[in-house]
């Protein structure tokens, strides 16, 4: 029975810019979230006694600072080495031999694979071949698998190898490459590495993305880790089992306000999406991107009180727990429940109003300065806030909050819905 670790993109120190702009962000927790999302790795490593680590590229998010970053992996393997578990390594785009100008030895239980040609190593006390080729540069456009040795007979053969594969979005197209050309080595493991999101190629033979080891932002949600892989005696996969490593678990939660009326309820339902997502994640702190979404009357007060809102949904985030859930972004997706056709009908004012705003939107460039004499329908206070938001910026998401409130005055008198 032979057991290893296939991991990768563990992003070491990823800066996670911007977090100042958030008020109240866990900033120390979130930036030092990659560090201990390594340590749980290594701990796996070491409770599960496996017979090797294997890390598929980008161990480090760029070039090091200091040297802080190069000691603390260095520490962490230097643990697995009291234990005799050899690791093996990729470089990948994020660390590739052009961009980590700072150098630390490593200890002897690791071998780092070259970034000039493929090659093929024996792991020790196991048969098990590794063939793997590291990173030379950031942008790697050739597909390195093809160079690859064919596999060793005799021996359980893994590919290690740092690539996007045929693509994926958001991630940029490094060492591409198709299931076809992996298949053709006759390895029993690809043990991928690039792509964040977890994923299963093929299971015959086995291609796995084991994504990163920790979330890094609301566009890498829910759990991430490893694969804890167990190979039989008759050198055949057995088990490939993820591990969750995160200490921090993005999450977007959609709350559906469709025909809820009562802001109460409102609050009630998006309290209620977070306990689930706390519970969810098992003690890990919840980045989380509410969204609101469905159409409701509360449409317009939603944008119109958009920091009284935000507010008491903090709120409902503080109700969770200390450290249990934070609020990275509220994203107001609703839409208005009255009629736009019935609404411009209602007199000329109304319905130029209503056109100028829809060519606005289609193009926000045209919204033309007579639309300021239309805002004399809104209440004056009203007026202000949305003359004040036109003003400071005329980008789309500006635009789409003034539409709103200007629909939500048109659509109601008084306060009341029409």
């Amino acid at each position: 029975m032979i057991r290893f670790i296939h991991a990768a993109d563990a992003h070491i120190d990823s800066p996670m810019k911007g977090l100042e702009a958030h008020d109240g962000a866990p900033v120390d927790l979130l930036r030092g979230a990659t560090r201990r999302a390594f340590e749980n790795l290594i701990q796996l490593a070491l409770d599960e006694s496996i017979d090797f680590l294997a890390l598929a590229g980008d161990l480090y998010d760029g070039d090091w600072k200091d040297y802080s970053t190069g000691l603390f992996l260095r520490g962490q393997l230097v643990r697995l080495r009291d234990r005799g578990i050899p690791v093996f390594l990729v470089s990948g785009n994020h660390d590739a031999a052009s961009v980590i100008t700072r150098k630390l030895s490593l200890p002897e239980n690791v071998h780092f694979f070259s970034t000039r040609t493929a090659e093929s190593v024996e792991v020790p006390g196991v048969p098990v071949v590794i063939h793997g080729r590291g990173f030379p540069n950031r942008a790697v456009p050739e597909n390195l698998a093809e160079d690859y040795p064919p596999a060793v007979p005799g021996c359980f053969n893994l590919g290690l190898l740092h690539t996007s594969l045929t693509g994926r979005a958001g991630h940029d197209v490094y060492a591409p490459c198709t299931e076809a050309d992996l298949r053709r080595k006759g390895y029993h493991y690809w043990a991928l590495g690039h792509i964040h999101q977890p994923e299963v190629i093929s299971r015959d033979p086995w291609m796995v993305f084991s994504g990163n080891c920790q979330g890094r932002d609301a566009r890498e949600t829910g759990p991430h880790g490893c694969r804890l892989v167990t190979v039989n005696d008759f050198l055949e996969v057995e088990r490939v089992e993820p591990r969750d490593l995160d200490v921090v678990r993005w999450q977007v939660l959609e709350v559906d306000l469709a025909g809820i009326t009562v802001e109460a309820e409102a609050l009630r339902c998006a309290a209620q999406s977070m306990a689930e997502a706390v519970r969810g994640a098992e003690g890990r702190l919840v980045a989380a991107r509410i969204v609101l979404k469905g159409a409701t009357p509360l449409h317009g007060s939603l944008h119109r009180e958009a920091q009284r809102w935000r507010a008491e949904l903090l709120g409902r985030a503080q109700e969770q727990g200390d450290e249990a859930l934070w609020i990275e972004q509220i994203k107001i997706s609703t839409s208005p429940m009255y009629d736009l056709a019935d609404l411009a009908e209602r007199d000329a004012l109304t319905k130029i109003v209503l056109e100028t705003l829809e060519e606005a939107r289609i193009d926000p460039g045209s919204f033309p300065p007579e639309v300021k004499e239309m805002l004399d329908v809104l209440p004056p206070e009203i007026r202000s806030e949305v003359e004040s938001e036109w003003d400071e910026s005329r980008n789309p998401a500006v635009l789409e909050e003034v539409r709103a409130i200007i629909l939500d005055a048109l659509g109601t008198k008084g306060g009341q819905a029409s």
